[in-house]
């Protein structure tokens, strides 16, 4: 679905158009093709490397979480075109000169991700005499170069929605402005709007000129206007393709649809998504000790019936969990509840979003955030006339300066939510920011707190007179603060625990070393301290120097001591013996003994049957008394 512009959408005063064709669903199914420029190569073999390392990252990402999306690989402007990693995958596919296919597209595996990281050890030596470089006067035509991309996307055995093409290059222009392929190439660029094909550019240079050819080619391919074109800061794009966050459309992303219920009798359609993707955690699966096959595990729902007579359970018979039902005891009468009365209890709000009324955006600063928020924009496939309605509420909210407070539910026996409708805009965003790529027009839904989360701390054990700082130690602390301040970045926070959970998949996987994320983002300690070394001698002084704690000596091995020996195992045959187990009890060395070996010695040589729910120091001090 295309996502919803105000500034080329329908207006207010447009009429309705009742033959508007409602879009198919998405089954979530992307494909993405890598296009790497082998003239990278030419003038900084540098940019090579840093646009293989960026595929990499995306390979990886795929491997791990994106297991549905299927991904691809092509060189362009080579001299030689070798046999790709699927000799006969380019069967009825017209090859064009000066390019080669090194991955068709396919659904990630273990094996053309490992033949992927192979090739990167010996790439920068060997990609001349493997690829080679296109001579002047002969690069790939860039319209057959996006031909060949659409024909793998076709042959790649599987049903996709959204398309993709990413183009890794340092060159301003693919062709010379008055020729032949330079009108093919933006020609090009109508098909691909046409076929709803998306194609991100990936400059590897930081000063790159979009005007000579791609601020026009861009324009036809995202249907927009030349005059509304913003070129993204091409370091911005390459942190969030290496950060595995490449931004998605809005119909990838969709958490779901809900109707936006206005008042009585009028209603929108419109569907949220998340500002990112959630990293997800594999699967925890049971495999087989002997071949690693994974266990298949099924639930039975079994019951018994007790006979009124002799209370004995009878013989279980397997029911469907819908026919299934809660039974509660009042004294002598039991009450009954089916499956479908219970959800029928939990169902009693319908899903959606409820319109309660507007509030001043000024009192929103107040607003504890007490969960993350979502997007939402309108959506004409269920109720035709939602874009102009959303429209209409999108600019009062901003001209006004105000948000909308509703009820959400978001989905069914969820918990209903109250929210807040804060609208938004590209224009709001700050220019070569994080936040400017994800920045879009509609309302961002702040969910409100309860009274229940607010915390109630109280300070009188934690400010007491123990606790309290002078004036200069609360100032030198700010300073320090200060000095030590990050400025936060989404890019630069990464999950430690699934890092090292994925390094340790990637590592058993590869056999290789794998760095984890999280450890080349934040500044080491030398670095640090070499910020704040002129506060700490004023600290020093305030506050003291800290003393450190002597450390725990460890245990001398010289000659002249004795170490306690290891108590020797106990062989279970020998336990059969009456004089065995009593120089043991003498010796008072029957702690190496398990519990069920003191059950044993107790039956056997005492006549002495315990319980088994004694600890096992219950079972020595008798073993022990009966001794004596």
């Amino acid at each position: 679905m295309a996502s919803w512009n105000p500034d080329y959408e329908i207006s207010i005063s447009d009429s309705e158009d009742e033959e508007d064709s409602l879009k198919t669903s998405y089954t979530g199914r992307e494909a993405l093709i890598f296009v790497v420029d082998a003239n990278l190569l030419s003038e900084d073999p540098s940019r090579l490397r840093d646009a293989l390392n960026l595929i990499r990252s995306a390979f990886l990402s795929g491997l791990l979480f994106n297991d549905k999306d299927v991904m691809g690989l092509v060189f362009a402007n080579t001299d030689q075109n070798p046999e790709p990693f699927e000799p006969n995958c380019l069967e009825g596919i017209e090859m064009p000169d000066n390019c080669a296919v090194f991955l068709p597209v396919r659904q990630l595996t273990k094996a053309i991700v490992d033949h992927y990281l192979r090739f990167l050890e010996t790439v920068m030596e060997n990609f001349v005499q493997t690829y080679g470089l296109a001579k002047n006067g002969n690069e790939t035509n860039f319209s057959y170069l996006l031909r060949l991309c659409l024909d793998l996307v076709r042959k790649c055995y599987y049903a996709v929605d959204n398309t993709t093409i990413v183009y890794l290059t340092d060159k301003e222009q693919p062709h010379p402005t008055n020729s032949n392929s330079y009108a093919q190439a933006l020609q090009k660029a109508v098909d691909l709007k046409d076929q709803d094909v998306d194609f991100k550019l990936i400059p590897m240079v930081d000063e790159f000129n979009y005007d000579s050819f791609y601020k026009e080619f861009l324009s036809l391919v995202r249907d927009e206007d030349m005059e509304s074109f913003v070129p993204v800061a091409a370091e911005k794009i390459r942190e969030m393709l290496a950060d595995r966050k490449l931004k998605q459309s809005f119909a990838r992303r969709s958490l779901g649809h809900f109707k936006f219920h206005l008042g009585p009798d009028l209603a929108l359609s419109a569907q949220y998504f998340n500002y990112f993707q959630k990293n997800k955690k594999p699967r925890k699966v049971l495999v087989q000790r002997i071949d690693n096959a994974i266990v298949n595990r099924k639930r039975r729902n079994t019951v018994r019936k007790i006979d009124s007579e002799t209370q004995e359970l009878g013989e279980p018979r397997e029911i469907n969990i819908t026919n299934a039902w809660y039974e509660i005891r009042l004294g002598d009468h039991s009450l009954r509840l089916t499956y479908e009365q219970v959800n029928r209890v939990r169902n009693l709000h319908p899903t959606g979003m409820m319109l309660l009324g507007f509030q001043s955006k000024d009192e929103l600063a107040k607003i504890i955030y007490c969960k993350p928020c979502n997007f939402m924009y309108p959506d004409d496939r269920h109720i035709l006339g939602s874009k102009r309605l959303f429209r209409a509420l999108w600019e009062r909210c901003r001209v006004r300066d105000k948000v909308a407070i509703c009820l959400f539910m978001s989905k069914r026996r969820s918990m209903p939510r109250y929210v807040a409708l804060v609208p938004v805009s590209r224009e709001d965003a700050t220019e070569r920011s994080y936040y400017s790529l994800l920045a879009n027009d509609g309302f961002k839904i702040v969910y409100l707190p309860f009274t229940t989360y607010v915390r109630r701390v109280d300070f009188k054990d934690w400010n007491s007179v123990e606790n309290q700082a002078t004036d200069e130690g609360v100032a030198i602390c700010e300073k320090l603060v200060r000095k030590l301040r990050l400025k936060y970045n989404p890019s630069l926070l990464s999950d430690p625990e699934l890092d090292h959970l994925q390094t340790k998949l990637l590592a058993l996987a590869f056999d290789q070393k794998f760095e984890t994320e999280g450890s080349q983002y934040f500044p080491d300690p030398e670095s640090q301290d070499a910020v704040i070394a002129d506060l700490l001698p004023e600290f020093e002084e305030i506050f003291g120097v800290d003393e450190e704690t002597a450390k725990k000596r460890g245990a001398s091995t010289s000659a002249g001591t004795n170490p306690k020996t290891k108590v020797p195992k106990v062989i279970v045959e020998d336990l059969n013996k009456k004089d065995y187990v009593v120089q043991m009890i003498n010796n008072k060395s029957l702690d190496s003994c398990t519990k069920q070996q003191l059950l044993q010695i107790l039956e056997e040589h005492f006549d002495k049957k315990m319980a088994k729910n004694l600890k096992k120091q219950d079972l020595l001090d008798c073993i022990y008394g009966l001794n004596e």
